[in-house]
């Protein structure tokens, strides 16, 4: 015989532990069903294992960081706001901390630290979870929900939130089963893309820089004659190519553009406090004043050691030539450099290795003020497995937790 509950959540991950905890509230019969034998392994990854659960900044620029997915997300980040979020894990005994860009972390700096509150929240509203069990076919009949798990286990349920993540990192889960399961059910799918990735590069040098890091720069390029310009941020070489927030960030737009054409061409703005007349002006004072100085000096002032040496290299300046008697045409021709450094996209890591998957269950397709399928009355939806995604920086985390509660709020009141 099923396990028949009022409420089934799918996907022990933040937006199932959230839907599940909220759901309950009110002595709710609810179960929350995880393929793995623990709860939250992808959660524990995040931030380099610290979780930056949200982010600090007022709900505009919320709404900024989604970009088109921002009014879809209006209601449950005021249902369930960043502010709302921090009460919730302080009132639980978690003191958290805000580090630059307004990033929200726990002081203790570990993700199992979030998890243990929701693990302790879900005992306390007597969730009853159910581990190693992966829901492979989902069946509705006479307004009941029928669950059928690889392993054999039937389980039945008036409500169901899936709240499976998307298709990244893999090893912890996210295998995409809740794509599969929505589109058996009649839902559209955009089209899954890697997010939140890093990007690889054609240069032959880039190996070179790996592991230097640029700050307060930003990142140029143009697509079907538009120009987009990031914000200032942090880029980090690999030894395929580009990473770091900024590069995160800018990754899905250049992935998009990556569609059209074989490679893309981006620069990078080393110096964007400064134009080129400024740029110009320091680069006369300095040369003027350094003498017989290496040019090489002058440019590390300015670059990390090893990238002024493939900055000089590309530019065909000996490093040691004397500043005075660096010419005219190469003056400018550093300057140039200086403001758009080059650099050749080819494409991405696979989704796999991506932070966030892009792309997802059609927004349409659901209630925004309930996160309610507008398919099929009593499936609802939450986190990751949605369509749209948000900048790094804890916007995610919060997207799922807000999606969640919001699920879980409104799957509860129904329940009967």
């Amino acid at each position: 015989m099923a396990n028949q509950y009022e409420i089934a959540v799918i996907g022990g991950g933040p937006a199932g532990c959230m839907a599940a905890i909220r759901s309950a509230r009110g002595n709710k019969d609810v179960a929350l069903i995880e393929r793995n034998p623990s709860l939250g392994r992808k959660l524990l990854l995040t931030g380099n294992g610290r979780c930056n659960l949200t982010n600090s900044s007022p709900m505009d620029v919320f709404m900024k960081n989604f970009g088109s997915s921002g009014n879809f997300l209006r209601s449950a980040f005021h249902v369930f706001s960043n502010e709302s979020l921090m009460h919730f894990f302080a009132s639980c005994g978690l003191k958290l901390k805000t580090e630059s860009h307004d990033r929200v972390f726990p002081v203790t700096d570990k993700s199992s630290s979030v998890l243990a509150i929701l693990e302790k929240c879900l005992r306390e509203n007597n969730v009853n979870i159910i581990y190693n069990t992966r829901i492979i076919d989902i069946k509705k009949k006479e307004g009941v929900f029928s669950l059928a798990a690889q392993n054999g286990i039937s389980i039945k349920a008036k409500k169901i939130i899936i709240a499976t993540g998307g298709a990244s990192y893999k090893k912890t889960g996210s295998t995409g089963d809740g794509f599969l399961i929505a589109h058996s059910l009649g839902h559209a799918i955009i089209s899954l893309v890697p997010a939140l990735v890093s990007l690889k590069a054609k240069e032959s040098w880039i190996g070179d820089l790996q592991g230097v890091s640029l700050d307060n720069i930003r990142i140029i390029f143009y697509r079907n004659n538009k120009k987009f310009v990031s914000d200032n941020g942090e880029i980090i070489f690999t030894h395929f190519g580009i990473s770091g927030p900024l590069v995160l960030d800018m990754s899905s737009c250049i992935i998009s553009a990556l569609g059209m054409h074989k490679d893309i061409e981006i620069v990078i703005d080393l110096s964007p406090g400064l134009n080129k007349e400024d740029l110009n002006k320091y680069m006369i004072d300095k040369i003027t004043t350094a003498g017989s100085v290496h040019i090489k000096n002058i440019i590390q002032d300015m670059l990390p050691k090893r990238m002024t040496e493939v900055f000089l290299s590309l530019l065909k300046i000996s490093p040691k030539k004397c500043a005075n008697q660096i010419s005219k045409k190469e003056r400018v021709s550093i300057i140039d450099m200086l403001k758009a450094f080059p650099l050749t996209v080819t494409g991405s890591l696979p989704i796999d290795e991506a932070m966030a998957t892009e792309g997802g269950i059609s927004r349409k397709e659901i209630n925004p003020r309930t996160m309610e399928s507008r398919l099929i009355p009593g499936l609802y939806f939450a986190g990751e497995a949605i369509e749209g995604r948000g900048t790094s920086g804890g916007y995610n985390l919060q997207q799922a937790f807000s999606t969640g509660y919001l699920a879980g709020e409104c799957a509860g009141q129904k329940a009967t």
